[in-house]
């Protein structure tokens, strides 16, 4: 992997970082207001009847976001063993994917194309600000994860068939 190669790999992983952490924030924000949702995307009032906690329920949401941001930060310089590189690998693709499903929901619900997950945002500033933030997380994330999946370490390099 050249420098340049290096940087953007780096800046990937460190968005996605920055997007689990941006998410962990709003969800301490929520957690205080007492909030299910998200920014700029309210829960429906009969939501709050299935959460008998709603802080307990969105400080856990935070601490999910704290540990994806670790898996995130862990792409930046993946693990030298096989099996836990290939775990990092398979976790950061599945938070990818769930990342990515919630924000297509979001922006389904946003359009007003799949009202069952809710009514369209009473504001459309603070949903599109949502949306945009995780797009460019899911992006970054998914970025970062194939790089990762590049990089081969020394050892590795030695055993290819194209090595002299």
């Amino acid at each position: 992997m050249n420098r340049s190669d290096r940087r953007r790999h780096g800046a990937a992983a460190l968005t996605a970082c920055f997007g689990a952490l941006a998410y962990s924030v709003s969800k301490v924000h929520l957690a205080w207001e007492r909030e299910l949702g998200m920014p700029g995307f309210p829960a429906p009032a009969e939501s709050y009847a299935a959460i008998s906690d709603v802080r307990a329920a969105q400080w856990g949401n935070a601490a999910l976001g704290l540990l994806m941001a670790v898996l995130a930060l862990l792409l930046a310089r993946p693990p030298r063993r096989r099996a836990l590189r290939l775990a990092v690998l398979a976790a950061s693709w599945a938070g990818t994917a769930v990342v990515g499903a919630g924000v297509a929901g979001f922006a389904a619900r946003a359009t007003g194309l799949a009202p069952a997950l809710g009514a369209v945002p009473p504001r459309a500033a603070p949903a599109a600000a949502a949306l945009l933030v995780g797009a460019l997380w899911v992006g970054a994330w998914a970025a970062a994860t194939v790089s990762a999946a590049r990089i081969r370490r020394p050892a590795e390099r030695m055993d290819s068939p194209a090595a002299p």
